[in-house]
């Protein structure tokens, strides 16, 4: 399905929100443009962190033994005490992004409700593929709670959250961590999240749209489960969270999505089978939107301002509902 600037909500069609999402979608399908795909996204999202938060950084070796990631550690600057902690783990198609671009908008999180937020600078699939990045960021869940007592944290229960291909890792987090029974997840928080690795065959499904559409999904994970493909193995769940088929003992969840865009139909289902399992669901269908749509339009459009209350309204009832007890 194709796209058009008309067919879009309103506050996406102004011409300073429609092109830089236009342009973006024909740097997100190959490893060499994705240097451009990085700095458009920086320049279109990015936001600061104001100085009520406290930002550190920090170098955790990897499980692997490769290499070390640096994790950001945000929290409140007049901290006193414990406080509950989330794992945010960043979007950007499982080939790009960091969590620098997202300073602003984890410090809303704490604004809203106090918490310790770990951000890991995960692996991407083009520095290293499946299951690099699940690994770094379930090795920093492991950290954080073998940490607690130094990062100023509860580690009876965690928060995680994450956009996009972050939503994605998010899911797979909270999957494995579900299986391991290691930690207690209180609720996460995939945002239109990148789960299902499976692209359409229904022509219907194919969506051809500014910002992410279904070329550059199939270049994600194309690049993230390269050498699953290379060995024709078995996708597991840990790598498209959509291919799991148990959904008992899941956490609460927050989540949305737009209606056009290539994870609106793994979204829904997701969401689906979290409900059948009996697990309590904050979602929404933005129509008429492409993904990303509470950062692709204007903070003050009425889109935007709703983008981001659905947002930060959710997670602060869920954090009084499952996290304060």
């Amino acid at each position: 399905m194709k796209v058009t600037r008309q067919m879009l909500h309103e506050d996406l069609q102004p011409a300073g929100v429609y092109w830089p999402a236009h342009i973006l979608r024909y740097f997100n399908r190959n490893k060499w443009s994705m240097k451009i795909t990085t700095a458009l996204l920086s320049r279109m999202i990015r936001s600061e962190a104001p100085e009520s938060i406290s930002i550190e950084e920090r170098f955790l070796p990897t499980g692997d033994g490769e290499a070390e990631i640096r994790v950001k550690i945000y929290r409140p600057a007049s901290q006193s005490g414990e406080l509950p902690a989330m794992l945010y783990t960043h979007g950007g198609g499982y080939v790009t992004g960091s969590p620098d671009v997202f300073d602003g908008l984890l410090a809303k999180f704490i604004e809203r409700r106090p918490c310790v937020i770990v951000a890991p600078a995960y692996r991407n699939a083009l520095v290293k593929p499946y299951p690099a990045a699940l690994d770094d960021c379930y090795g920093t869940l492991l950290w954080m709670r073998e940490n607690a007592g130094e990062l100023g944290i509860d580690a009876r229960r965690f928060m995680i959250a994450g956009h996009s291909a972050g939503g994605g890792l998010t899911a797979a987090v909270t999957l494995k961590a579900r299986d391991t029974k290691d930690v207690k997840i209180a609720f996460q928080m995939p945002l239109y999240p990148m789960i299902d690795d499976r692209q359409p065959t229904d022509p219907a499904r194919y969506i051809d749209t500014p910002g992410w559409d279904t070329k550059a999904n199939a270049f994600g994970w194309g690049s993230y489960l390269k050498d699953l493909h290379r060995r024709n193995a078995e996708i597991p769940a840990y790598a498209a969270p959509a291919r799991n088929t148990d959904y008992s003992g899941f956490p609460p969840t927050i989540t949305f999505v737009g209606e056009y865009e290539p994870f609106y139909w793994e979204t829904v289902e997701y969401v689906d089978r979290l409900k059948a399992a009996g697990i309590d669901v904050a979602f929404k269908v933005y129509e008429r939107c492409i993904h990303g749509p509470e950062m692709n339009a204007s903070p003050d459009s009425p889109l935007g301002r709703d983008g981001i209350a659905f947002t930060y309204d959710n997670y602060a009832d869920f954090y009084d509902k499952y996290v304060v007890q």
